[in-house]
């Protein structure tokens, strides 16, 4: 099976940092990111996840298919060991891969995400599902999908006047572009996921980093996950949201940057 498409800066020679993205992103919305860890010594790559951009869908879509896809794509870049960050359902599919391969991860840096989200079969869930694929049902496109959730995802004041604040355009082209099909395949894997009996064992460098003013993974329940982690750190960057890595690049960046200190080479 083809790898995983990915952008990747820096040199091979150097550590390597995967940015792993959400259920609306893509590899693009790295960017900023990927431009500061290279401006600090590391290579990096930047996924599209299964199903994304140039990347193919897997079968049956779930994290154990989709972590193994992130090895296979590291294996094709030539990359023995990885920090992984990792936004929303990147940052699961990050928690995943540790319960698949520990020993190919120095550090996590686990953003506006959750250790768990349910069972599919959960009312919570189901009234997710159904709240989300609405849209789709009733004949809306992802870029329709888009106009209307992006603002709710981030800090209060982006859906001013109607409009795509310019930190949010990225994030608004990534959701556009996901095809339905994938969009409805990561919901599903999304209502499954069920890793809290990992952070007792992660042994690396850990990073909890939340947004003041997330909805969908709130900084209480990022702050308990911390607790969770042995030394984990936990970090909340106060005028952002859930897309916090859109809406402040440079906070994100460096809480990212002193993460990254604490990594051993």
């Amino acid at each position: 099976m083809t790898p995983p498409a990915f952008t990747d800066l820096g040199l091979p020679t150097q550590p390597a940092v995967v940015f792993l993205h959400g259920v609306g992103g893509g590899r693009h919305g790295w960017v900023p990111q990927q431009a500061h860890v290279a401006s600090l010594g590391w290579r990096s790559l930047a996924w599209d996840m299964p199903g994304y951009g140039d990347s193919a869908m897997v079968s049956p879509y779930d994290f154990d298919h989709l972590a193994q896809a992130l090895w296979q794509m590291l294996d094709a870049a030539h990359i023995d060991h990885a920090v992984l960050v990792g936004h929303s359902m990147g940052a699961m599919v990050a928690l995943q891969g540790w319960t698949q391969k520990p020993e190919r991860i120095k550090g996590l840096l686990l953003a506006a995400t959750s250790p768990a989200f349910g069972n599919s079969d959960g009312d919570f869930q189901k009234q997710f599902l159904a709240q989300r694929l609405a849209p789709l049902e009733a004949g809306k496109t992802m870029g329709d999908i888009a106009d209307k959730l992006i603002p709710t995802m981030a800090a209060p004041g982006a859906d001013q006047a109607n409009a795509i604040p310019a930190q949010l355009k990225s994030a608004h082209q990534s959701m556009s572009a996901v095809p339905p099909h994938t969009y409805r395949a990561a919901l599903q894997a999304l209502v499954q996921f069920e890793q809290r009996a990992a952070l007792s064992t992660l042994n690396v460098p850990a990073l909890c980093l939340a947004a003041a003013h997330d909805r969908t993974a709130p900084p209480a329940v990022m702050e308990r996950m911390a607790q969770k982690i042995p030394d984990a750190r936990y970090a909340c960057l106060a005028d952002a949201g859930h897309l916090l890595h859109y809406e402040q690049p440079e906070a994100f960046n460096a809480e990212l940057e002193k993460f990254l200190k604490d990594v051993k080479p």
